[in-house]
């Protein structure tokens, strides 16, 4: 067995205990995808799932910033290198937990990062999961692809985007990448989807609206909702206070619900698709 193939048998041996695998995407970076990633992972907890959230961002992991982590490192463990966990239902593992300094840059060619993204998903002992989120970097380059390539037998892929027509060109290069991956899309989530005014009640469409609709229309994928332009998401990301906890009656709040559902009800039908 050569050193692909051990590095390929460790990581489905370390994965094989998580009922659902999701990797989540964007064309392009800044349209929030690790905000939409962090929140989609406490939300899941917050029913009272185990779940896992994966930050393979080498360059630019923020998960740790979200969930007010910055601090805490893997533990090892008798049975391996635990994640950090952010509750008794949520771990957590990225790059910046391994970084000495938060603000020294990562400066490495492929090879290194290749063996950086192994050690992330086959090293750390994620032990028995319902859900497994992975937030990939953006782009349809070569870290997504070998991730892609990596984790066996995902679910699929969530593709957010914002409604704008610049970020949907990025979102129809997702979509095909994720088709090319022989990986199914298991929807489109439109993300900065409209403002509503605290003060009047109005709201108003500062990127346009349904872009994200009208993607998955076009390559006939699923629509798995809207979140909101919210202030106070930029707050509770910056302060380490999940949104769907620290705001959980709004309406952006409730809009994460939604998505959770109609995620839940998608890869649950796929499982039994696939177990019939």
């Amino acid at each position: 067995m050569n050193r692909n193939q051990m590095d390929e048998s460790r990581i489905i041996n370390n994965l094989q205990k998580i009922k659902h695998k999701i990797l989540v995407l964007s064309g392009k970076g800044g349209v929030g995808k690790s905000t939409i990633s962090a929140n989609l992972a406490v939300a899941l907890s917050k029913k009272g799932y185990e779940v896992g959230i994966l930050d393979i961002d080498i360059h630019g992991p923020s998960i740790p910033k979200m969930l007010g982590l910055e601090d805490k490192r893997p533990e090892p463990t008798e049975s391996g290198v635990s994640p950090v966990y952010y509750s008794k239902k949520l771990k957590v593992m990225s790059m910046g937990f391994l970084l000495q300094d938060r603000d020294s840059p990562v400066v490495w060619r492929g090879p290194l990062k290749m063996t950086a993204i192994k050690q992330l998903i086959g090293e750390f002992n994620w032990g028995s999961l319902d859900y497994l989120i992975v937030d990939i970097p953006p782009g349809t380059g070569d870290e997504p692809l070998s991730i892609a390539q990596l984790i066996p037998n995902s679910d699929g892929a969530i593709i957010v985007t914002t409604p704008q027509d610049v970020a949907l060109v990025s979102v129809r290069k997702s979509i095909n990448f994720v088709k090319k991956m022989n990986m199914p899309v298991i929807g489109i989530i439109e993300n900065m989807s409209g403002f509503k005014c605290p003060h009047c009640g109005k709201k108003v469409d500062i990127f346009k609206s349904d872009g994200g609709l009208k993607a998955s229309k076009d390559f006939n994928v699923s629509f798995l909702g809207k979140v909101p332009l919210d202030p106070k998401i930029v707050e509770t990301g910056d302060s380490g206070k999940p949104f769907v906890i620290e705001n959980d009656s709004s309406d952006t709040s409730k809009s994460f619900e939604k998505i959770v559902d109609t995620i839940e009800k998608i890869v649950n039908k796929k499982m039994v698709r696939k177990n019939a």
